[in-house]
Parts: structure tokens; C-alpha cells; sequence
């Protein structure tokens, strides 16, 4: 299986890294010792934006908040990527 590795994998590994780190972070916001973990910055649309065909109406929105816990899952994702 080593030498199977493909971009595909590892952007699936990084994708879970950021959702479980952004879950832990969740997490550990109201923790006292832990609570540096959830410290992040939001990126994106404060509002979404609506687009009005008449009779379509299509809603657009993205906001990506970046936290600490996400970072280290990110790079664990990269370390398991190299592991397998």
C-alpha cells in the first residue's frame, strides 16, 4: 500500500484534520487550560449573498474559520499521509 499514495488521499486526510481539529477546538473552548486551542481567525462572507432571478433565487455564503486545533490536525494528517 506504500506505494499507492495519491493526491486524493491526503486531501481527504487534511479535510478530516480540520473538521476533528475544528471539532476539538470546539471543545475545548470552555476549558481553562485548553482554551488557547479554539483561538482562530473567520475568513469569508459576513453576509450571504443572494442572487434574485425572479423565479430562482440562489443564496450564496462560505465562511472558513481557521483555529489552532485545526493547524494540528492538519499537520497530523500530514504525518499520518507519510506514515501509510
Amino acid at each position: 500500500m506504500r506505494g499507492s499514495k495519491n493526491g486524493w488521499t491526503l486531501l481527504l486526510l487534511i479535510l478530516a484534520g480540520v473538521v476533528l481539529g475544528g471539532f476539538i477546538g470546539t471543545l475545548a473552548a470552555g476549558v481553562p487550560g485548553l482554551d488557547w486551542l479554539n483561538y482562530g481567525q473567520s475568513f469569508g462572507l459576513e453576509e450571504p449573498l443572494v442572487l434574485s432571478l425572479g423565479l430562482l433565487v440562489l443564496t450564496f455564503g462560505l465562511t472558513i474559520r481557521i483555529t489552532i486545533a485545526s493547524i494540528l490536525g492538519i499537520i497530523l494528517a500530514i504525518f499520518i499521509y507519510r506514515w501509510i
